[in-house]
């Protein structure tokens, strides 16, 4: 069990961000071993015949099947909507000395061979090996498919801080993850193995950074890093999706097909080119028929940047679930 207690202030300085590194790292386990992680194998199929020609030998060693990552890998975002490769800016600059001991926090039954034994030895070495393989590693793992992971995120961002605004702490955390419980003034988050940590945030707050490639966990940074919770998003058993969900027959026969299925599909933010890839119309019509929802008062657009994100009014959720 973890336990992170909030001051009076802690609260007022919970923040959210997303982080593309943090993405890239976490997706190394899952492409290692997608049988355990059965709601990305449409990406590990994707991916593993485009990554073949990389090296990952590395990134399997620092990247353990479960426990510990080190931190260094992913440092905590520094603003909302970081940029990946200030991100690994970030990772180059890592001391060695940090490098190494961090290292040693692996799981020693995980086994450490020979390559993990060189890549311990020499830190400096490590690191710049290390970010140049995830340079590689993102143009071929990642990059293809940001675009609808970075939608699924930024809506997780505004339904988050809508909760916060709404119902406070309590509202925020009461349905992040079903290991993580908030009471009175402290968030508990179970964990395996037995693990028992307790640590006041004495007004460092907390980072909350949802992750696709993290589920169906959640994971905890702690000092001397700036605390932070990490955990899959809502609606993220819908991001490999092709297309969405056949609507009901009466709900189709109201508004018409294509837009019942787009309704259907607000289920969770997203934005027009990802609506227009999962139900293979273009754009321009997607458009079309937001335009008309939109009026109808069954959708709303919420610009994020240069980005617009649609997703269902409390009208729009009421014709659906009638």
């Amino acid at each position: 069990m973890i336990e992170l207690v909030f001051a009076p202030d802690d609260v007022a300085r919970v923040r959210f961000a997303f982080s593309p590194l943090w993405e890239l790292v976490r997706s190394v386990r899952v492409l290692k071993d997608p049988s355990g992680y059965a709601l990305h194998l449409p990406w590990a199929h994707a991916v593993h015949a485009s990554a073949r020609g990389l090296d990952l030998g590395p990134l399997w060693e620092l990247v353990p099947p479960a426990g510990y990552i080190p931190d260094f890998l992913t440092p905590p975002p520094e603003t909302p909507f970081p940029d990946f490769h200030a991100e690994l800016d970030a990772v180059r600059a890592t001391p060695p000395e940090v490098v190494a001991g961090e290292l040693r926090w692996i799981d020693p039954s995980w086994g450490r061979t020979e390559a993990w034994n060189d890549l311990a030895a020499e830190p400096e070495r490590t690191v710049e090996r290390v970010t140049a393989l995830l340079d590689d590693y993102w143009a071929v793992a990642l990059e293809p498919f940001w675009e609808r992971i970075r939608d699924l995120l930024d809506g997780e961002l505004l339904r988050r801080a809508r909760a916060l605004a709404a119902q406070g702490a309590e509202g925020l955390f009461a349905d992040l993850h079903p290991t993580v419980a908030w009471a009175t003034d402290t968030l508990r988050v179970d964990r395996a193995r037995g693990l028992r940590y307790r640590s006041e945030l004495a007004g460092r707050g907390l980072l909350l950074v949802p992750s696709v490639f993290v589920w169906p966990h959640v994971s905890v940074m702690m000092p001397p890093y700036q605390p932070v919770l990490s955990y899959p998003p809502y609606g993220v058993a819908t991001i490999w999706e092709a297309a969405p969900a056949a609507p009901p027959d009466a709900l189709a026969a109201l508004i018409g097909r294509r837009r019942a299925e787009l309704l259907l599909a607000l289920g969770t933010p997203a934005s027009t080119t990802d609506l227009a890839r999962r139900m293979g119309v273009t754009p321009g019509a997607v458009s079309q028929h937001l335009g008309v929802l939109r009026a109808c008062g069954l959708v709303a657009g919420h610009r994020l940047g240069r980005r617009v994100l649609y997703t269902r009014t409390g009208s729009g959720d009421a014709l659906v679930n009638g």
